[in-house]
């Protein structure tokens, strides 16, 4: 094979998000003198991974859909990004509106076309009864079905057989180091606090509103305690109107997107993700690669369990309940050590899930143009 075979991703955007996380982890671990990734995204402007895909030989395909709302137009500019660039196989990550993608996949002769489900659960919003609609019309044009967990992929895809495609990380660079963690906290200004962290969009999927009233109730239990969000996202204003009305302006930072969660995570004493619902919670993964302790809400799927430093409790308990638990499971005896091993035998190391996911690819692509 002289050239890579070039798979197409459609998803909404490439920003600092737990799919495209998973997208560049493999992304750069693959083969690409074998395997080329391209995306086509349904927002017009440049995003958080941009840059890195081009550096690394990939295309994105910008559009609007998002923000005009022309299907009929997206569907046409897919159509020629299909035939122009001969896509064999196209991977979908949009449910929403992956059902008008895969109808014109399909009819532009496109022989694999994969559906990825990435949640296990759908926020109650508005357009909650349109969401769970488009679901169930996602599937109808695919030939191959995919989720990050079990969860997952039980939601969406019932009683269908599919494949689970871990949310890997790259182990090594999440290595507990004392001397990584001690520069992070000076750099942070929080060497000697209690440090809460949470890593995660600021989206009511994430429970940030539940999130604050957990740490008011640490602050209460511990003066000397902080709380570090990495994220962006489209309630921000309401939560910092929050912050400011719990009067905790002094110990709660905004760090904005990070391209250096392993080394935050150092920095951390605690993560807690009180998540409404997961595919499966990267960040919480990540966060135990890196030695700390993680409290996550029932809502979290049971996959992202890798090890004794992840802890569940539900929403119903009271915020005073998950500070509580928030402190006693920082006196773990495996907080801050090395947890390689841990990941490894998950099977959450982005070295093989990288490989398996190059040679699924192969295989479809054979099976297609055989």
């Amino acid at each position: 094979m002289s050239e890579p075979i070039r798979v197409l991703h459609i998803l909404q955007r490439m920003e600092a998000g737990g799919t495209q996380a998973l997208l560049m982890n493999n992304y750069r671990k693959i083969d690409r003198t074998k395997v080329q990734f391209d995306f086509f995204v349904e927002y017009p402007n440049k995003q958080f991974y941009d840059d890195e895909i081009v550096s690394l030989g990939g295309k994105v395909y910008y559009n609007s859909v998002r923000l005009d709302g022309k299907i009929k137009k997206f569907q046409k500019n897919l159509a020629n990004v299909l035939k122009t660039g001969k896509y064999k196989i196209v991977h979908v990550h949009t449910y929403s509106i992956g059902y008008f993608v895969l109808k014109v996949a399909k009819k532009c002769g496109v022989p694999v076309r994969i559906v990825h489900s990435h949640n296990n659960e759908t926020v109650h919003d508005s357009k909650y009864y349109l969401k769970l609609f488009m679901q169930k019309l996602y599937p109808i044009y695919a030939t191959d079905f995919m989720a990050c967990s079990t969860d997952a992929g039980k939601y969406l895809f019932k009683n269908r057989k599919f494949d689970v495609l871990k949310n890997s990380i790259d182990s090594k660079k999440f290595i507990f180091n004392q001397e990584v963690r001690k520069k992070a906290r000076q750099e942070l200004g929080v060497s000697d606090k209690f440090v809460v962290g949470h890593v995660g969009r600021l989206h009511p999927q994430k429970n940030h509103q539940f999130l604050l009233q957990v740490f008011a109730e640490i602050k209460k239990k511990k003066p000397n305690s902080v709380l570090l969000l990495a994220g962006e996202g489209p309630l921000k204003n309401e939560i910092v109107d929050q912050v400011k009305n719990l009067g905790l302006e002094d110990s709660v930072k905004f760090l904005g997107n990070r391209k250096d969660i392993n080394r935050l995570d150092q920095a951390f004493d605690v993560f807690i993700l009180p998540s409404l619902f997961e595919g499966l919670g990267i960040v919480a993964v990540e966060a135990q690669a890196a030695g700390l302790p993680v409290l996550c809400s029932t809502g979290v799927s049971v996959d992202a369990k890798i090890s004794p430093l992840f802890h569940f409790l539900s929403l119903d308990e009271a915020p005073t309940a998950w500070a509580d638990k928030a402190i006693k499971i920082t006196q773990d005896d495996l907080v801050h050590t090395n947890m390689e091993s841990y990941v490894v035998n998950a099977g959450y190391d982005v070295t093989n899930t990288a490989c398996w996911l190059q040679q699924y690819y192969l295989d479809k692509y054979q099976q297609a143009t055989k």
